[in-house]
């Protein structure tokens, strides 16, 4: 069985947890390593049986807990080099034995074979991931600025996705952030809007997936009631029955979410 769970997700902090029976991973630690190893505890994981810390990108909401996790626990954190440079020193002090440099798009760890691929995002070299186990595939691709063919190329066929649905285009642009960060966030290197999270859960559906998460709300940009309508109104258009034929929930922004067990 598979264990799939976000324990926080949105701008202030991002957290994935993913498991087997004898693997337990960690996708990002945008939070303290206390309330990491709170919220593990919460959804019955043991924080001293993680054994890999998977970096996205070095954006503080993302490896914030890294390091102070990662020493607690005597955790590896994988990250691609480039993205190892730019938050190294964030990271503090760590045995070389935990610094582990992501070089092939597929590497193994324990139960998981994971696949990482380059997203469009304005860091040193994002990724997102997806984990194969069990015959299952689990995606993880957020901090996305547009959708393209390698995202979908991997993601799509997903039992379980979760995706960016950052926020509600006239909140944006109504709303009080200053002109460029309102250009940084919208365009092909910023953040998915609800309406392109709605246009991908329906290719997801489409492709099989049962399960669609929508991850990193804005606080200051959305609702997740505005996440949740737009993504389920686009999927029944499509022809599917909510919660009959795929299920979809928003990632919490303070607290874990839904547990999905496969």
């Amino acid at each position: 069985m598979i264990k799939f769970c976000s324990l926080y997700s949105g701008s202030s902090g991002n957290s994935i947890y993913l498991g087997t029976e004898s693997t337990h991973i960690l996708v990002d630690a945008g939070v303290s390593g206390i309330r990491i190893a709170k919220a593990l505890g919460e959804i019955n994981v043991n924080p001293e049986d993680v054994c890999a810390i998977l970096i996205t990108h070095e954006h503080s909401d993302h490896i914030k807990g890294a390091g102070v996790f990662s020493r607690k626990y005597n955790v590896p954190i994988f990250a691609r080099k480039k993205t190892w440079v730019s938050m190294r020193r964030e990271l503090g002090t760590l045995p070389d034995n935990n610094i582990r440099i992501i070089d092939e798009p597929f590497f193994t760890i324990g139960d998981f074979e994971i696949c990482n691929y380059s997203i469009p995002h304005d860091a040193a070299d994002p990724v997102a991931y997806t984990f194969f186990a069990a015959n299952k595939k689990i995606s993880v691709a957020t901090d996305i600025g547009c959708l393209t063919e390698e995202i979908y190329k991997n993601v799509l066929g997903s039992d379980i996705a979760l995706i960016e649905s950052n926020h509600d285009i006239d909140m944006l642009q109504n709303g009080r952030y200053p002109w460029q960060l309102k250009q940084r966030i919208s365009g092909n290197l910023g953040h998915l809007s609800n309406v392109n999270a709605a246009v991908f859960a329906t290719e997801l559906a489409r492709s099989g997936t049962k399960h669609i998460y929508l991850g990193h709300l804005s606080h200051e940009n959305n609702y997740p009631e505005l996440a949740l309508e737009a993504t389920r109104c686009a999927l029944t258009e499509c022809g599917y029955t909510i919660n009959k034929d795929v299920h979809v929930c928003v990632a919490e922004r303070e607290r874990y979410s839904e547990v999905t067990n496969l």
